[in-house]
């Protein structure tokens, strides 16, 4: 598989970042699933970490930054063989943003979350149109295993602008 070089780039700057040196402990996902393009579907993987979370003030809410690294398949889809956007090409998404939980009555992270992150698009699909996008998560998440429904888009920042939507499984490891 080829990795284009500002992949290549971004993965450096992602691993020589001062982030995990800031955080007492990071949990690390590894994220597998399918992705969905006008109901043509197309493997996806993403690995994520997650850092410290954070009290909102006096709330039960936290947030916890976190930075994923993503690949999205291409797939062959005549209609769009010719057009300027077409659909074959991967896509290498490095992202990075916060993570939303509610905590419980003791203090422990809750399962479920939601996470917001700005990203960086290496392809120009039907899909994903533009350098930048945005990544939209709801999930669940236990000690080892999480479920997460996932959202790509630019926000119709730029045409076109069809989005990708996955359902990705994950294992996870504390560092």
């Amino acid at each position: 598989m080829h990795v284009p070089f500002s992949a290549r780039l971004l993965l450096l700057a992602l691993a020589s970042s001062p982030l995990p040196l800031l955080a007492q402990s990071v949990h690390l996902q590894v994220q597998g699933g399918r992705s969905y393009m006008d109901g043509h579907g197309t493997p996806a993987l993403f690995v994520e970490a997650v850092f410290d979370d954070h009290a909102i003030g006096d709330s039960r809410w936290s947030l916890a930054p976190d930075v994923s690294l993503g690949w999205i398949d291409g797939r062959d889809i005549a209609r769009f063989r010719d057009n300027r956007y077409p659909t074959r090409e991967q896509a290498w998404l490095l992202a990075a943003g916060a993570r939303l939980q509610y905590r419980t009555a003791d203090g422990a992270p809750g399962h479920w979350f939601a996470s917001f992150q700005p990203a960086f698009n290496t392809a120009r699909t039907q899909a994903l149109s533009s350098p930048y996008e945005f990544v939209t998560t709801l999930g669940w998440q236990g000690h080892r295993f999480s479920f997460q429904i996932r959202h790509v888009s630019n926000a119709r920042l730029h045409q076109p602008n069809r989005g990708e939507t996955m359902a990705l499984v994950g294992i996870g490891f504390d560092l």
